[in-house]
Parts: C-alpha cells; sequence; structure tokens
C-alpha cells in the first residue's frame, strides 16, 4: 500500500515547457468557453425562440458544474492516474462541444453545456497538478507563467471572440472551434503528459464530498442570485447555506482519517494568502472586466464594438508585462510584489472612477494597459507563492482547492460588481431623479469601492514574512548556509 501511495506523488525532476502550454491552452479553451457566449446570447435565444435572460441558465448551469466537479476531479486523479483524468477531461469537454453546436433547444444546451463544464472540471486542478508535480521550486515561476496567461487573456478576450463568431459565421461556431483544438490538445496529452499510476486503495470521502460540493453550490447559487436584478433573501439563503456546508465540510474533514482534502496546507502562510488577500485580489480583478464594458456602453454612450476594442487594452498590459514579471519576483520577492501589484491596482481603479465620455482616448488606454500590466504582476505572484512551502504530498489538495477558490473568487467578483452598481444607481436617483443623473455616476462609485476594497489584499501582503516564497523566487543556498562553509573551505 506504501509503495502505491508514493506512486502517486512522484519526486520533482525537470519542468517540461511543452506540457505547461498543453495545459495552458486547455485552461484558455476552458475559461473562454466560461464567458464567451455572453454576445451570442441574442442570437442563441432567437434561434430558439425563447428570452434573452433564459439563456443565461446555460452559462451559469457550466460555471456552476466546474465548481462543484473540482473536488471530485482532484481525488479521481489519485484514484486512476492524473494522465487517464486529464485526457478524459479533454475527451467529455470536445464532445460536448459539439453536442452544444448541434443543440436544437435550450434544453439541450444547457444538458450539453453540464456535460461541458464536467469535462472542464477536470482539465482545471488536474492539469495543473500534472505540471506541477513535475517541476522543482527553482523553476515553479517559470511554470505557473505558463498557467497564469489563460485566467488574464480570457475574460478580456472573450466578448471580441464571441462577438466575432457569432457576427460573421453563427453561434455555433463559438463550439465548433473546439473541436480541432481539443482533438489536437488530446494527441499532444497522450505524447506528454507523463504515465504515473494511481492508488486504487485511495477512498472516496463520500461526506466531505457531498458537503464540500453543496457548499461550493449553495454559494454559487447565492452569488449568481446576487448579481441579479431581484436580489434578496434567496441571495441572502444560497450564501449563508453555502457557508453553513463548507463549515461543515471543514469540521468534518479535520476529524475524518481519509479527508477528501488534506487541510494541513493551510498551515504554510504563503497557501494561506490564496484564501485570504489572494481571494480579495481575484474578486475585485474579476469585477473590472464586467463593469467597464457596461461603463463605456451605458454610461459614455458608446456602442459595444467601440467598448470592446477599448476594453482589449487590458489585454495588451496583460502581454506586455509578462516577460517581465518572473524577472520582477525573482529580484524582489513575493512580498513587495504582491504590495505593489494590489496597490497599483487600487490606483488605477480609482483613475477608472475619474473618467468620463470627454476624456482622451490615448489616456483611457494608458490607464487600463497599467490596470492589465499590473493584473498580471498579481496573478503571476499569487499563482506561484500559493504553492512555495507546500509539499509534493499536499499537492492535490492544494491544488483542488485553489481552483475552487478561484471559482468562487470569479463569481463572487461579477456578484459584487453588480451589486455595487444597484446600489449607486439607487443613490444617484434618489439625489438628481433619473432624468438629471449622470448616467457613468454608479460606475465611479463602483470604481472606487473596489479600489477600497483592493487594499484588503494589500493590507495582508504586508502581513506576509518578509522572505515568504523564498525557495521559489530566490533559488539556491541560503546566504547563512553559504558563510557558515566559508570557515571551512
Amino acid at each position: 500500500m506504501k509503495a502505491s501511495s508514493r506512486s502517486t506523488v512522484p519526486a520533482e525532476g525537470s519542468w517540461s515547457p511543452r506540457l505547461a502550454l498543453l495545459v495552458a491552452a486547455t485552461f484558455f479553451m476552458e475559461f473562454l468557453d466560461g464567458t464567451v457566449l455572453t454576445t451570442a446570447i441574442p442570437s442563441i435565444a432567437a434561434d430558439f425562440s425563447v428570452a434573452p435572460a433564459d439563456v443565461n441558465i446555460t452559462m451559469t448551469a457550466y460555471l456552476m458544474t466546474v465548481a462543484m466537479g473540482i473536488p471530485l476531479s482532484s481525488w479521481l486523479a489519485e484514484r486512476i492516474g492524473a494522465r487517464r483524468v486529464f485526457c478524459l477531461a479533454i475527451a467529455t469537454f470536445t464532445a460536448a462541444s459539439l453536442l452544444c453546436a448541434l443543440s436544437q433547444d435550450l434544453t439541450m444546451l444547457t444538458l450539453s453545456r453540464v456535460l461541458q463544464g464536467a469535462g472542464g472540471a477536470m482539465m482545471v486542478p488536474v492539469g495543473t497538478l500534472v505540471v506541477l508535480r513535475g517541476t522543482p521550486k527553482k523553476d515553479l515561476l517559470r511554470a505557473t507563467a505558463f498557467l497564469v496567461w489563460p485566467g488574464l487573456l480570457a475574460p478580456v478576450l472573450a466578448p471580441l471572440v464571441g462577438g466575432a463568431l457569432t457576427t460573421y459565421l453563427s453561434w455555433h461556431w463559438i463550439f465548433l472551434v473546439n473541436l480541432p483544438l481539443g482533438l489536437a490538445a488530446f494527441l499532444a496529452a497522450l505524447r506528454l503528459v507523463p504515465a504515473v499510476a494511481g492508488d486504487s486503495t485511495r477512498r472516496l470521502d463520500w461526506l466531505g464530498l457531498a458537503l464540500t460540493t453543496l457548499g461550493v453550490g449553495s454559494l454559487l447559487v447565492g452569488l449568481e442570485l446576487t448579481g441579479g436584478r431581484d436580489a434578496g433573501l434567496a441571495a441572502a439563503a444560497g450564501i449563508v447555506t453555502g457557508l453553513l456546508f463548507l463549515t461543515a465540510a471543514v469540521a468534518w474533514m479535520r476529524r475524518s482519517s481519509t479527508p477528501l482534502f488534506n487541510l494541513s496546507v493551510f498551515g504554510a502562510r504563503t497557501f494561506r494568502a490564496t484564501a485570504t488577500g489572494g481571494f480579495v485580489y481575484r474578486l475585485t480583478i474579476s469585477a473590472v472586466p464586467f463593469l467597464l464594458p457596461l461603463m463605456f456602453q451605458a454610461g459614455f454612450g458608446w456602442d459595444p464594438l467601440h467598448a470592446g476594442a477599448m476594453v482589449s487594452a487590458v489585454f495588451v498590459g496583460n502581454i506586455g508585462i509578462k516577460p517581465a514579471t518572473t524577472p520582477l519576483i525573482r529580484r524582489f520577492g513575493f512580498k513587495p510584489v504582491l504590495v505593489f501589484a494590489s496597490l497599483a491596482s487600487a490606483v488605477t481603479f480609482a483613475l477608472c472612477a475619474l473618467l468620463d465620455a470627454g476624456t482622451p482616448e490615448p489616456l483611457i488606454v494608458a490607464v487600463l494597459v497599467a490596470s492589465g500590466a499590473f493584473r498580471s504582476i498579481g496573478f503571476s505572484a499569487y499563482a506561484s507563492v500559493q504553492y512555495a512551502d507546500v509539499v509534493p504530498a499536499q499537492l492535490p489538495s492544494a491544488n483542488a482547492v485553489s481552483a475552487t477558490l478561484v471559482q468562487l473568487a470569479t463569481a463572487a467578483g461579477i456578484a459584487v460588481g453588480a451589486l455595487l452598481l444597484r446600489v449607486f444607481e439607487s443613490s444617484s436617483h434618489a439625489l438628481a431623479g433619473p432624468a438629471t443623473g449622470d448616467p457613468a455616476a454608479p460606475y465611479r462609485a463602483a470604481f472606487v469601492a473596489i479600489a477600497v476594497l483592493m487594499l484588503l489584499s494589500t493590507l495582508d501582503s504586508l502581513a506576509l514574512p518578509r522572505h515568504a516564497g523564498a525557495a521559489v523566487s530566490r533559488p539556491g543556498p541560503a546566504p547563512a548556509a553559504k558563510r557558515r562553509r566559508r570557515p571551512q573551505a
């Protein structure tokens, strides 16, 4: 039994850039399909003869399936092997994409999206696990640099990609483009992903799985309702129920002899940053792609194409700074970089609150490029530091918990953005009246609010130890060890 258990956690070796790029590509498909459907909703509604608001269920079903399926996928990777699960995930996602394109009504599309989400749930944590297991600490920064970009680019590119495919082809092509990409990824996975034996004796913590899944699902439902126009007691009930289920799950897994997740991973301060400052950082960052297009269109009166093109400036900042993120972390360390990224992001949010329809567009572009750059730096730092002090045996649990938190933070960001808009819209109408109020005022207030919220992430980063994650940011012998060897030489 011991030998089998050890086989599921191979020793660190040399990391494979091609494998990391493959995993990143599958992540991009998964992240993109989570949001790309937004621009195609009117076309789908017209084809199926339903109200556009009804089509939102296809997005909600997909995102919820991804988030709720992550805990089970982590256990599957340990039980039957990460390579098998990852290949199965790609095949499921690709086949489901074809079913989505062939859907003749909303019910079939929704069920196909659930199946697609199941594939995505396995790709997210298992793909990361495959890369992390073969990556030594000294190469972790370079490996995670590949894994971060899908989460940065997908929300920004989704409106442009979805709009272009829907306008010039049809909404079906949003799913059909996944077929050649999925086939290529499947063949590459068979070639690149190492075959590691699973642990056939590993038992599933059924109660822990049930509590965690119900908790995540209820929390997402509550956040989804919070982001809607009719938020109320149902939204609060969903959030409270979700938190109660997750609290019960934690209490059970602390007592269980075979817990779903090894919660001792939270003993590492660098990993706990994922659930504290990192969660706040991702939440606020996720609110920006939601708020910006709305402010440009409803607040400034721009058309969707103009607004989408302007938002793509964030993408320019993401990509432009990417070659410098690893050198910056190597030079200054995680703590200073995280403090700087969150503080600078808060400043750009405050600057967005000062924009109006008369602001010169080059100045708007400069603010958004800077925001994208700081966003990229922070994402890269959090993605790496969270695993800095995680031992190989804890990787599956750390990876699954992190992936779940990312999904929750993304949903929470959109919900918080929508909630802030409703609050400030009501305040604006009460003070100035709907006819005379500034249409951009609620958006400006929302950006000020998320700038203040981002400062909570800054405070959390300030509380990190000075040399947090040094084994990853500055690998090599410690200076003290070098000084001890000199007299002996």
